[in-house]
Formats: structure tokens, sequence, C-alpha cells
């Protein structure tokens, strides 16, 4: 267990750090257990095994969170595509005749980084940071949602290293019939 994290077991695992506080639930059939600076989860028999592992993961995650934190990357890709964050309000111009306003929720924080070019196509990274896993995803999946990523002209956004197979368009479609 990394330094600076407090596990207590009750009626459910609560984990707190230098980030903050997560709550993890203990299903029925699922014992956890402090020992030597270590979080055991054990189960009462096969028939929870699934729940076992979820259990497992999650706690690591809760971990980890309150520990070091996670990151999520997107890019916007599209000439006249910006992203704005000012405190926990963020502004997307993504091609509609309006700005979309996103309500960032508490413990998820959002910063735009310097836009560059790829193959001729302007990009703004953003990065999303949270010490919760579930509702840092969330987010970029929401986020992700305002304008997904065309796989005719490769505009929108795309979680970073996200691959797009483009499409080719109709053809002949403006030519003159013989």
């Amino acid at each position: 267990m990394p330094k600076g994290v407090k596990v207590s077991v009750g009626e459910q695992l609560q984990v707190e750090g230098p980030r903050g506080t997560l709550m993890v639930p203990i299903p029925p059939g699922i014992e956890i257990k402090q020992n030597n600076g270590n979080v055991e989860i054990s189960r009462q028999s096969d028939d929870v095994a699934a729940l076992h592992g979820l259990t497992r993961a999650l706690a690591a995650n809760a971990i980890n969170g309150v520990a070091t934190g996670f990151t999520r990357r997107l890019e916007i890709v599209g000439i006249g595509y910006r992203a704005d964050v000012k405190g926990q309000i963020a502004t997307f111009t993504l091609g509609y005749s309006h700005p979309i306003e996103v309500l960032l929720p508490v413990g998820v924080s959002m910063a735009v980084e310097k836009p560059f070019s790829v193959g001729g196509h302007p990009t703004v990274p953003i990065v999303l940071a949270s010490h919760d896993k579930q509702m840092l995803g969330q987010v970029a999946a929401n986020i992700r949602a305002l304008r997904k990523p065309d796989p005719y002209k490769n505009k929108g956004i795309r979680y970073a290293g996200e691959v797009l197979r483009k499409k080719v368009g109709k053809t002949g479609a403006s030519g003159a019939k013989a």
C-alpha cells in the first residue's frame, strides 16, 4: 500500500489519501482484512468468484486513485474546433451554431494544452485528471459524445491514440450523366 493511504473496513471499504476519499462497496460473501500494510480480499465460496475479482479491482483502483490519481487524454480534431476551461465549466466550440458548456463534477479537473497539427488537421489536446477512475471515464465519454469522430472527414473528439479507419465517400456523385 502506498504511503499516506489509510484503509478502514466496515460496511464499505473506505480509502483515504492525499487526493481524496473513496468508498468501495463490499458485496456479501467477500471478506476484506488489513494485514501488515496489505489489503487482503477473500471469498467464502466459488459462487462469488466474479464479485471477488470485481471487488479486488475496485479496491486497487481506489488505492491507486487516492495515492497518485488517473489521467485521460482526449484530442479535438477539426478546423475551428476549440476548448476552454474556467474553474469547473468547460466550453467547447465544435462547429455547431452555439458553444457547448459542460459542468465538470467535483474531483475532475481539465487542462487544455497547446494546439498542434497532425497531417494538416489542427488538434487540441485535452487532459482530464481525477482520483476516481470510474467518474473520470464517464466524463471523458460524455465529452467525446459531444462530437464523435467522423470517419469521413476525421474530425471530432477522440481519445488520444484512438485509431480511426477513414472511409471513402461516394464517387461520381457530382459527375455529368452520359
